[in-house]
């Protein structure tokens, strides 16, 4: 189960535990800090309205247990809403406009910045912000010279081999894969006697699709009764811990490479 603010992760490497003196002294050199993007927004009868954010909260915790303990990579406090309008008028999602975050992240960055960081992952866990978070940090980027990353961690592949492809392409909402995270980091939030199936008829199309290849606009209503895609009816706490346990061990090895990464690394060599 997930605790906030309990455990190494929190202890060693959240970064506003520190004062501004021992900041001002950090060693800057390689140091990667993590911004966690998540949401509040419906996900049907059965899952919390925090559940992006509460995965990203829980996936970081865990992996960040799991680094090397020289790694410097320091946690900041989460970015708990999104660019949610795709459920705006559904009970209980709360969102941000797309100016808003961006002015956000970027002032975070700047500040960052300022502070003389020069390393910053968007950890981002609700697919609603994936565009708008893609344009931010090259933004950060340009305007402030830092070396930024992007990552979902649902791209990371910790589901292979445990849910099935159809429902890793069209279960994007509250279905299998978000419900057995939840059941297995806070049991407690999942009102197991409302879990239901819902995918959306769009399967058979040839070019058409949900997210990825060539995709349409949409609100939730537009594809949803339930204010769910996928079959949350499939999920477990064990898949979850499979899940999560994957996902984190990945995403270790990827914080490692990260603070070793430059960009000047990747130049190519003119030829002439």
């Amino acid at each position: 189960m997930f605790t906030r603010y309990d455990g190494a992760a929190w202890e060693r490497r959240f970064l506003p535990r520190l004062t501004s003196k021992q900041i001002a002294e950090l060693p800057k050199d390689g140091v990667l800090t993590v911004l966690p993007v998540g949401a509040v927004e419906q996900h049907g009868a059965h899952l919390p309205v925090m559940t992006d954010a509460l995965i990203g909260e829980a996936t970081l915790t865990q992996a960040l247990e799991l680094l090397p303990e020289e790694m410097p990579v320091w946690l900041l406090p989460p970015i708990a809403y999104g660019k949610s309008n795709e459920h705006m008028g559904l009970p209980g999602t709360i969102s941000l406009s797309a100016a808003t975050l961006q002015g956000l992240v970027m002032d975070i960055a700047e500040s960052l910045q300022l502070s003389g960081f020069r390393k910053l992952l968007l950890f981002n866990t609700h697919g609603g912000n994936v565009d708008l978070l893609n344009v931010v940090s090259r933004e950060i980027r340009l305007k402030f010279g830092m070396t930024v990353f992007y990552l979902s961690p649902s791209g990371l592949g910790g589901a292979d081999g445990i849910i099935d492809p159809e429902e890793l392409e069209y279960g994007i909402h509250g279905g299998e894969y978000e419900t057995s995270i939840v059941q297995a980091i806070k049991p407690g939030w999942v009102q197991e006697q409302y879990v239901t199936a819902e995918l959306p008829q769009i399967k058979g199309r040839q070019f058409v699709t949900l997210e990825g290849r060539i995709r349409f606009a949409w609100h939730m209503t537009d594809i949803s009764a339930s204010g769910i895609c996928g079959d949350a009816t499939k999920a477990s706490a064990g898949k979850g811990r499979v899940i999560q346990d994957r996902i984190s061990t990945v995403l270790a090895q990827v914080l490692v490479e990260m603070c070793e990464f430059h960009p000047d690394e990747v130049r190519g060599l003119g030829r002439g």
